[in-house]
């Protein structure tokens, strides 16, 4: 059943790659900005999903240590480029928005999904609580941390960009060290807590069981692939603004809403069939160990990136999305500290996702 649930998932993706030509296409041949947006989206998720199975196939090789470095680092590498590319391209709210939103996504979307499609079919499901727990209270150090420039610019009268720039590098470099301690507290100190579903991770790859992957073969498909998901997300963040306009949706609910589940959707696929196959241990790790990795990594380079291309993005975000944040961490940390799941806390976890996002369907344009 696994294997069939994973082949479904893949030929899915594999049908969904000819909209990289079709995105290209429509680029150069000046289609209205909508159908590059749309095309460029559906191009992406296969892109991410060949993204991770490189990545996994590539760690197989090198080793556990080096491996789960490189799993680590390039977790979420699409959203990082769709986000470096919006940086470029000037889009600072958009980009703060998407990390926000990939943060409340995996979360809420993601565990919600996981819970309740795992509990439907075996009624209740147990994890790690100490991995849970750690995740916890990494997550409640990236809130505190985010919220920080926020609430010095809000409780103070001229705060200027280049100071709230400089304050966010400071908290930035803080967040990376923290981000850094904890991989090494993962795969060195205490790898012996964080050994889950080692086996099921690699077993997402594409080659014949038993046989050893070429790393070069992967080396090459992860370069290419991370080309292509470059040039796509030029296009997608060129027709964004347009875009959005046509559909009716402002950049806050595009940023927080659509542009995680893109990035993301391989990664999210996989927590939840993990989680139909009770390895929820997995799953959990997938949906928390994500989120943490864009609060303590991805915001933070975004935030040093920033600098270097002369773009205002600073941790200065907007007060409702840090209200957003705060609820989805604290749901989650509730639901995940006793270690068991059932349908019902993934329903709640969903049906808040559900209520964050009206909130910002119907948030006015900022």
């Amino acid at each position: 059943m696994l294997i069939k649930n994973l082949s479904i998932k893949n030929l899915i993706f594999a049908v969904l790659l000819i909209f990289v030509p079709i995105s290209i296409a429509a680029e150069y041949l000046h289609w209205e900005a909508l159908t590059v947006f749309i095309t460029s989206c559906l191009a992406i998720l296969p892109l991410a999903a060949w993204m991770g199975t490189a990545t996994e196939e590539i760690a197989i090789v090198v080793g556990p240590s080096l491996g789960g470095l490189l799993n680590a680092t390039f977790g979420n590498a699409t959203e990082l480029i769709i986000a470096l590319v919006a940086l470029k391209a000037g889009a600072v709210n958009v980009v703060k928005a998407s990390l926000t939103g990939s943060i409340i996504g995996n979360l809420l979307l993601v565990l919600g999904f996981s819970m309740l499609l795992g509990g439907l079919r075996y009624k209740e499901q147990e994890f790690q609580p100490t991995i849970a727990r750690l995740n916890a209270s990494s997550m409640n150090l990236a809130v505190i941390a985010i919220l920080m420039p926020t609430a010095v610019n809000f409780t103070s009268s001229g705060v200027d960009e280049p100071t709230m720039q400089r304050l966010s590098i400071v908290v930035a470099i803080a967040m990376i060290s923290v981000y850094i301690l904890t991989l090494l507290f993962s795969m060195k100190t205490h790898s012996y807590l964080c050994e889950v579903g080692v086996e099921a991770e690699a077993g997402g790859g594409l080659t014949p069981e038993g046989e050893k992957p070429n790393v070069w073969l992967w080396t090459g498909v992860l370069l290419v692939i991370t080309l292509l998901v470059a040039i796509e997300s030029e296009m997608l963040v060129g027709a964004l603004e347009e875009a959005t306009t046509q559909l009716g949706l402002t950049e806050l609910f595009t940023g927080i809403i659509l542009l995680p589940i893109i990035g993301n959707a391989a990664e999210h696929a996989t927590a939840v069939v993990v989680a139909m196959k009770d390895k929820m241990d997995l799953s959990v790790s997938v949906a928390l160990g994500s989120s943490l990795q864009i609060a303590l990594f991805v915001a933070p380079v975004l935030v040093i990136a920033g600098w270097f291309l002369g773009q205002p993005m600073d941790l200065n975000f907007n007060p409702f999305e840090l209200v957003a944040v705060a609820v989805a961490v604290l749901i989650a940390n509730s639901v995940s500290s006793d270690g068991r799941s059932n349908w019902l806390e993934g329903t709640l976890l969903l049906a808040t996702y559900v209520v964050i996002g009206a909130a910002f369907f119907f948030h006015p344009a900022i």
